[in-house]
């Protein structure tokens, strides 16, 4: 079970800060509050009674978004199902749309925020691969006095290992801000223990622009989690395929190489055996909402099986 001494509902980032600042250790910052409550119950955290909890959402600097200059900002209290029904979302973060649809259910999917999900830092978080994909910052918040400082910092430099990130103990994260990839075809893969709900144990991304010969890969982002203590970016193969003709082989040997990065303490076979087929399936469908001719049908039908 899990109570609160206090909870409080502030509306302005100022009014949030004062609170967060004064607030008794062991109090919680929440948004969409989805995974507090499986937390708090027997098993994992047990009954647990905080001094305060401070509730986000109806911060009003905390809503929506905007793109400009190739980039988007969303602000933290955008939820999952946002990169399902707003159209300019899913134009532009052509790989959210296919990771949102795995990402729990639907009355889950309208609470649950992003930046929740990124401030976690589950090794096996649904968010943090395609935003690493996505080149995404952090904006961070906190009170100077009577003066709102702010920083920005690359996710890959804040999640640090399994629930641990470079946020102090008097900041709020306010944003996250990623590349705009409109004209990209996105893809997303996972895999995990149970059809329903399920909680990955690897998940994949991958986000591709062709050029206009339709043959050759122009721009690829490529992302795992759930293979190691923190999400990783696959820089080197990346490199290999960019400005390369996309075939079959190349494929097959991009395909291969990410296994030597499986870290996690668990199921390391099964998951390096899994990563191969997740990088091969992401590809191929990044290529389909591309709307590219694949280089060998029968690899299609093998990714979705």
């Amino acid at each position: 079970m899990l109570t609160c001494d206090k909870y409080h509902m502030p509306t302005s980032i100022p009014e949030a800060l004062a609170i967060w600042q004064d607030a008794a250790e062991g109090s919680r910052l929440v948004a969409g509050a989805t995974d507090i409550l499986p937390w708090a119950r027997e098993g994992r955290a047990g009954d647990v009674n905080l001094p305060a909890m401070i509730d986000l959402s109806r911060v009003a600097e905390l809503q929506g978004y905007k793109v400009a200059n190739g980039r988007v900002h969303l602000g933290a209290n955008v939820v999952y199902q946002d990169f399902l029904t707003d159209e300019t979302l899913r134009q532009h973060l052509p790989c959210m749309p296919f990771c949102s649809i795995w990402f729990a259910d639907d009355q889950i999917r309208a609470q649950a925020t992003l930046v929740g999900n990124l401030v976690n830092a589950s090794p096996a978080a649904d968010g943090t691969p395609p935003m690493l994909a996505l080149n995404a910052e952090l904006e961070i918040v906190r009170l100077d006095g009577k003066a709102l400082k702010r920083r920005t910092i690359a996710l890959s430099d804040f999640v640090k290992g399994p629930g641990k990130t470079d946020l102090q103990p008097d900041e709020i994260v306010t944003a996250v801000i990623c590349d705009s990839l409109p004209g990209y075809g996105g893809s997303f893969q996972k895999v995990g223990q149970r059809r329903s709900l399920v909680i990955s144990s690897a998940c994949a991304v991958a986000c591709i622009k062709m050029a206009e010969d339709d043959e050759t890969v122009e721009d690829i982002r490529l992302a795992l989690g759930g293979v190691g203590p923190v999400p990783v970016r696959l820089d080197d193969i990346e490199m290999l395929l960019r400005g390369k003709r996309i075939t079959a082989d190349l494929i097959t040997q991009a395909s291969a190489m990410p296994a030597g990065r499986v870290a996690s303490r668990t199921r390391q076979e099964y998951r390096r055996t899994v990563v191969k087929g997740f990088i091969e399936a992401a590809i191929l469908d990044a290529l389909i909402e591309c709307g590219v001719p694949l280089p060998n049908a029968a690899e299609v039908e093998n990714a979705h099986v």
